[in-house]
């Protein structure tokens, strides 16, 4: 994925391959982490050796293991749908939005900001762009999220139901902030990964990078990512737990943080995302980048 305006563009069969691939597997292996992080960052108060099972496991925290850890897997089937539309747009659409810039406003990055750098900024833009249009799968984030850390709220009601009872606007709170958390946190992701591969591997065809390549260049703009959206992330979890029917805004949510938390609870669950989440992202966005130039030689 040159930034030189030669980009290698893979078919949209083995960007949607690719892509939804590393969703699938990221699902399968990173679901219960992803639970943990979200009951973190949801929790109000402050959390200790005591009150951690309580926190992490809800009703099931005096329950046996096994018990434990199936509780850490509500909400799958909203999971799934979220996950691999999510990751089939986000690393299968990112090219397309790079592929729109080079073509119409290539020449200009490259002029202003010179071959390289321009063409890291590419990245990082289009990146940025396809985080923002991530917002029309809110809806099964939204689920995904409730059925985590606020299972009460979809008691006996499914989608439809809720849609019928809430009206769509319901499923589609916060979207603001989630546009807002998404873009710095798809353009530092992206573009710390091309910035990886462009000066510490020095290649100019970033389709050419190796899995390990791939997989430093994910690790950078993975920490990048989640440390850079941590903040509006947050803010965005607790306004989409909220029971239905809630008119508590992100502004309410942020004076409430300040007053009664202060600001380091803003970087809530920062450091479970890095150490647990972190790797779901560099996992799938590995596979992603490894597994669409794979596929493009193929179909």
């Amino acid at each position: 994925m040159s930034p030189s305006g030669d980009f290698k563009k893979e078919s949209g069969t083995a960007r949607i391959l690719g892509s939804g691939t590393s969703g699938i597997a990221e699902l399968m292996v990173f679901h219960p982490v992803d639970t943990v992080a979200k009951r973190l960052m949801s929790n109000r108060g402050h959390v200790n050796m005591g009150n951690l099972s309580t926190v992490l496991f809800k009703d099931a925290a005096t329950a046996p293991v096994l018990k434990k850890f199936i509780s850490l897997f509500p909400g799958l089937g909203y999971a799934a749908g979220y996950k691999i539309a999510q990751r089939v747009y986000k690393f299968g659409g990112q090219p397309y939005f790079r592929d729109i810039i080079d073509n119409n406003s290539g020449s200009w990055f490259r002029d202003t900001f010179g071959k390289k750098t321009g063409g890291m900024l590419m990245h990082a833009t289009a990146g940025s762009l396809t985080g923002i249009g991530e917002v029309v799968l809110l809806p099964l984030d939204v689920l995904k999220i409730k059925m985590q850390t606020n299972p009460d709220a979809l008691k006996g009601r499914g989608i439809v139901k809720l849609i019928t009872e809430e009206g769509i606007a319901s499923l589609y709170r916060g979207w603001g902030w989630t546009m807002a958390r998404n873009a710095p946190g798809s353009f530092a992701l992206f573009g710390g990964s091309a910035l990886t591969k462009e000066h510490l591997f020095h290649l100019s065809d970033y389709s050419q990078a190796t899995w390990s390549q791939n997989f430093v260049a994910s690790i950078a703009g993975a920490v990048a990512s989640i440390t850079v959206a941590a903040p509006l992330d947050v803010v965005k979890t607790r306004i989409q737990n909220a029971n239905f029917g809630s008119n508590v805004g992100g502004a309410a949510i942020i004076r409430e943080m300040v007053a009664k938390e202060g600001i380091t609870s803003f970087f809530k669950g920062l450091t479970p995302k890095i150490l647990v989440v972190g790797p779901k992202l560099v996992f799938s966005y590995t596979l992603a980048q490894s597994l669409i130039p794979f596929f493009g030689k193929y179909v």
